[in-house]
């Protein structure tokens, strides 16, 4: 197995493609039965009990609050580390929405079982830090 075909990097790049495409049917059938969002993780205007979403149907309704309003995402990530069963990215997902930019800078994870479907998507960014840098395209 080379750096590039960790499997979890493989799902963390199959994750941000069906986002990028705005395929939700697709994103949420990357997710194991019993997989989590945690985005970000602990509470927030997501997830006010800050528990997550945990299976295919949580995951689809996260992706219609938080996914489905905005223009485009994108993955603006600087380095990724790939270890056990895991990848980290570290960078910023830069969301255009309602012609406004927003950048989300953070470190976020990608968990994945033995068949490669993923167990945790979590995304460590803080809420304040992201909505000071809104500003119009």
């Amino acid at each position: 197995m080379t750096n590039d075909d960790h499997p979890a990097r493989v799902a963390g790049r199959a994750s941000q493609a069906a986002v990028r495409a705005k395929d939700k049917d697709a994103w949420v059938a990357l997710f194991a039965l019993d997989g989590i969002v945690e985005d970000p993780v602990g509470p927030s205007f997501f997830d006010p009990d800050g528990k997550g979403h945990r299976g295919a149907e949580a995951i689809g309704a996260f992706w219609d609050k938080a996914i489905a309003a905005t223009d485009q995402i994108e993955f603006l990530f600087d380095d990724s580390f790939a270890c056990g069963s895991e990848v980290v990215y570290t960078g910023r997902i830069r969301t255009t929405m309602s012609g406004q930019l927003i950048d989300a800078e953070g470190v976020f994870t990608y968990k994945v079982d033995d068949d490669g479907k993923i167990l945790a998507l979590r995304a460590f960014w803080e809420t304040e830090r992201a909505m000071a840098t809104i500003r119009p395209l």
